[in-house]
């Protein structure tokens, strides 16, 4: 399974909501406290782009030569309809101050010099260093997962449901006995395997993973990765 560090790392390079946790009591409405560019740099670093009158701007360009304190907060949703959508979440804090010079006009780019991080998702919640979190690599699946995910959901449907089968007793479909039916949804998607959600109208349900052969570096290996899990199902 991916570590925590790496977790948080994907989650801080996606394309997930995000927000700046300001310290004291509430100066600005939510979306103002939202960047419109995240990046982390060579040396761990979080990179933040925001409006320059924008509220965090003006609390980090007050705070001069103090550090000011902040928590980035990113928020995980499925990318496919599904019940329980939120996936996870991941809180970066550190030290916030500015970096002139370096954004175009209207803007200003800031630097969260990580102090602490941790994440609660679909494998579990940990914390992570920033040593860790410096030497992890984003899930190279990661950007293409929402993609991936709608099209397995409207054009493979049948072949997800398949998967019932490798999901042992839990997830047998209804008969005509009294057996549960349950509804399937791919619901995340990485380098080491496919989650897929299964739901029924009795409200039960249950996540159950389908792990690839071997982790998959790109699409290439991804497809050939899918590919298998499919023909293992229908067989």
């Amino acid at each position: 399974m991916p570590s925590a560090a790496e977790r948080t790392r994907t989650l801080v390079q996606s394309t997930c909501s995000a927000v700046v946790l300001l310290p004291g009591p509430a100066v600005a409405r939510p979306e103002q406290l939202v960047p419109e560019e995240r990046s982390v740099g060579p040396d761990g670093e979080v990179f933040l782009l925001f409006p320059a009158d924008s509220p965090v701007v003006r609390a980090a360009t007050h705070a001069q030569d103090d550090e000011l304190a902040v928590t980035l907060e990113i928020t995980d949703v499925a990318p496919v309809s599904v019940p329980n959508r939120i996936r996870g979440r991941a809180w970066v804090s550190g030290w916030l101050t500015c970096v002139r010079g370096l954004a175009g006009p209207g803007r200003m780019l800031l630097r969260l010099e990580v102090g602490e991080a941790s994440v609660d998702d679909l494998w579990g919640a940990g914390s992570v260093e920033p040593e860790e979190f410096a030497a992890a690599a984003a899930d190279p699946i990661a950007e293409h997962e929402a993609e991936l995910l709608q099209h397995l959901h409207s054009a493979h449907g049948d072949q997800v449901r398949q998967l019932c089968g490798l999901a042992g007793e839990r997830a047998e479909s209804g008969n005509g006995d009294g057996a549960t039916e349950y509804s399937t949804v791919p619901v995340a998607l990485d380098r080491f395997g496919l989650r897929v959600r299964f739901s029924s109208s009795d409200r039960h349900g249950f996540d159950a993973r389908f792990d690839f052969r071997e982790p998959v570096r790109d699409i290439i290996g991804l497809r050939r990765a899918m590919h298998q899990l499919f023909e293992a199902a229908a067989h």
